[in-house]
């Protein structure tokens, strides 16, 4: 699960959630629903990002070879 600070000035309902958010309450929150709180920076801070356990391991690309 991720986490978000809320930083509106009062309290909120977040159905979501299924309760309400203090300000500067820290919550979790599902890993696939994270980017809809952080892509409204003026209501929700990232505070730990999602854990993309599914995703493969990154790879550096092999650098070409030069044929002469």
């Amino acid at each position: 699960m991720a986490r978000v600070r809320y930083l509106g000035p009062e309290q909120v309902t977040v159905p979501e959630l299924g309760r309400s958010v203090e300000p500067d309450e820290v919550v979790e929150v599902p890993d696939e629903r994270f980017e809809g709180y952080v892509c409204q920076p003026s209501n929700w801070e990232a505070v730990e990002e999602p854990k993309d356990e599914k995703a493969p391991a990154k790879k550096t690309a092999a650098k070409p070879q030069k044929e002469d």
